[in-house]
């Protein structure tokens, strides 16, 4: 191809990617991804963020085994909620379906944040969920952050990422729990994931986990019955930042 036609070819598909119905979509998914190896959430390519557009039943993702420093926009897939590729050439992550089943099933989230952080991810090994033993955790979630039941080997066959969406929503409905008090979860010998109403909350949500695992470790390792946060404590943490007459930080513009 000539020169001059390849720079042609390129400025038509830069004009067609900045007239895509999905471009803030993908570039609130983009700037979500490159957060979490800057907060120390990812090592390698662990990881991933989607970010949804519940509307027009659609959700942008990071694509499978992508270096972050090599990451565009362009590069971020975007998927319809029936699991078909509607803008993007990569592949998309291999923890789409994980994604996919969360937005059908957990109504009202907007972005889902999958990391293998190392304290999190200790819990998951262990088997133990986060306990709330302060108010930092508290801070963020409403209880302990829970653990799933391991995983069949039916379930861990051809259908494994989407079957761990189901033991995620399984979890919350056994407990009786409500995800968006607790909005975070550990998946059994794997890892957290977390969600939001955006990316950058779910990204933040995904750190807050990390910090109070890593807080309940350092607090196991100097005793091992600490006794939980007086759920009195508990609640005033939280709803002082989440509830319906919450006073905590500014208010939105």
């Amino acid at each position: 191809m000539r020169l001059s036609a390849a720079r042609e070819l390129a400025t038509f598909a830069a004009r067609m990617q900045s007239n895509s119905p999905y471009r803030a979509l993908r570039e609130e998914c983009l700037v979500a991804n490159l957060e979490l190896p800057r907060a120390g959430l990812v090592d390698l390519t662990f990881g991933n963020v989607s970010v949804a557009d519940p509307e027009n039943r659609v959700f942008a993702i990071k694509p499978s085994g992508l270096d972050y420093p090599r990451m565009s926009a362009r590069d971020i897939v975007v998927l319809d909620f029936d699991g078909n590729v509607v803008e993007g050439k990569l592949r998309p992550s291999s923890d789409t379906p994980t994604h996919r089943y969360l937005y059908l099933h957990l109504r009202g989230i907007r972005s889902v944040v999958h990391t293998h952080s190392r304290c999190a991810v200790a819990f998951a090994q262990a088997g133990r969920d986060i306990p709330c033993l302060g108010t930092t955790h508290a801070d963020y979630f409403r209880g302990a952050v829970p653990v799933t039941r391991a995983m069949t080997p039916a379930e861990t066959g051809a259908n494994y990422e989407w079957a761990t969406g189901k033991v995620i929503v399984e979890r919350f409905a056994k407990g009786g729990m409500n995800p968006f008090e607790v909005p975070a979860v550990l998946v059994r010998n794997h890892g957290p994931f977390a969600w939001g109403p955006f990316g950058a909350k779910a990204v933040e949500t995904a750190l807050a986990l990390e910090i109070v695992a890593d807080m309940a470790l350092r607090t196991l390792s100097l005793s091992d019955a600490p006794a939980p946060l007086p759920a009195h404590l508990r609640d005033r943490h939280f709803l002082r930042k989440h509830g319906s007459t919450a006073y905590y930080g500014q208010p939105r513009a």
